[in-house]
């Protein structure tokens, strides 16, 4: 069975579902990465690891990284530039043409045999428009294909008790939830391979702690997964539910 993980930035993969995608390889599904854009919008590391000319090639050689810890088949990289971001941290999508994402992310799925495809979900977690342009593209590119082989997932998925809802998807409530502590240390080691990002992943959670944490500490050991496409049904069979059945979660 062939997956397909689409992302707008490196470091989404790792931090947003890392853990399912490492169980899915686990249990022998080759899973391919597709990223829009090379994370030329991020934060450079504190002290900095690169020059903000030099960030796109820097994320994109740690999301090579962290792919080769999930023991991803492939990963591949759109020309979409990640914009900068803007006065009061307002954040930006990286295209306004969600046709031509889609189409090519369509031509992604067919060229690689993909029956799963998993990406953000439909609100972009804390509401980033490039996030919500994937899950646009995403679901538009299922569509036309018009088959029903493919099921599309996303994730951060809403559910009772997330020990982190700001990144949740309010308008997807998780249809599973995903106990990915047997691969926490391969998650975190994914995560570790973001050192551009390591700042951003533990300042604010630091904050609410009100003490200084590490990256670790940060990895969410749960992951809510939401199924898009075919529509949910109650009862009935699904091919990532049966794959993570041994690491599900009552809710």
């Amino acid at each position: 069975m062939q997956a397909l993980a689409f992302f707008a930035h490196p470091d989404d993969e790792t931090m947003l579902a890392g853990g399912t995608l490492a169980l899915l390889t686990n249990n022998g599904v080759v899973v391919h990465y597709l990223c829009a854009t090379r994370g030329e919008g991020g934060e450079l590391g504190e002290p900095p690891i690169c020059t903000v000319d030099q960030l796109g090639f820097t994320r994109e050689q740690e999301m090579g990284c962290a792919v080769n810890v999930l023991n991803g088949q492939s990963l591949t990289f759109f020309d979409y530039v990640d914009p900068r971001v803007g006065p009061g941290e307002e954040l930006f999508a990286f295209t306004c043409d969600i046709d031509t994402l889609a189409d090519r992310v369509a031509e992604h799925i067919h060229n690689h045999g993909v029956s799963i495809l998993i990406t953000h979900g439909s609100d972009g977690e804390y509401g980033h428009p490039a996030h919500v342009n994937c899950f646009q593209a995403a679901y538009q590119a299922v569509n036309q294909l018009l088959r029903k082989s493919i099921y599309l997932y996303t994730v951060s998925a809403a559910f009772p008790q997330h020990p982190y809802p700001r990144i949740t998807n309010a308008s997807d409530p998780a249809h599973m939830v995903v106990d990915v502590v047997p691969v926490l240390n391969q998650k975190t080691a994914a995560a570790l391979c973001h050192a551009t990002q390591h700042a951003l992943f533990v300042r604010r959670r630091s904050k609410i702690a009100g003490h200084q944490l590490t990256v670790p500490e940060v990895i969410l050991k749960v992951e809510g997964i939401h199924r898009h496409l075919p529509v949910w049904r109650q009862g009935e069979e699904d091919p990532l539910m049966a794959l993570l059945a041994q690491h599900l979660i009552q809710f």
